[in-house]
């Protein structure tokens, strides 16, 4: 059962139903989407780069198992590490990268939902 409807138009996923998306050799997710929010696993191998990007939603990143050393700004100064257990709230237009230091798995929330990872544009994470 990958989804389930309810009453009011409510759905029931299971992340383990949900399909897995190969992204590049380092990165893979699956998504869950509403009308005007998106919830992803992200599944991180150790090493991987997210290349600097920004977008108009606006992101939480919560870890959930390992970290991942962020650099915020257009000028990447602002460095950190997010380690399990710990939430980034990450606003609109903000630029930001982030290097997996160990293998690691994080559920990021978008509102509105990412299109560019719906219809497959997101071409700074698939090279």
């Amino acid at each position: 059962m990958a989804i389930r409807s309810l009453k009011g138009g409510a759905t029931l996923h299971r992340w383990e139903d949900m399909p897995r998306e190969r992204v590049n050799d380092m990165l893979d997710r699956r998504l869950i989407t509403g009308d005007r929010m998106m919830l992803a696993h992200v599944y991180l191998k150790k090493g991987c780069v997210v290349p600097k990007h920004s977008h108009e939603n606006e992101q939480l990143t919560y870890i959930l198992e390992g970290a991942l050393h962020f650099r915020l700004g257009e000028d990447q100064k602002e460095e950190f590490v997010l380690s399990a257990g710990e939430v980034l709230h990450i606003p609109s237009n903000l630029p930001h990268e982030a290097t997996a230091l160990e293998d690691t798995l994080d559920i990021d929330v978008f509102s509105p939902p990412r299109a560019d990872w719906l219809n497959k544009t997101d071409s700074y994470l698939r090279k």
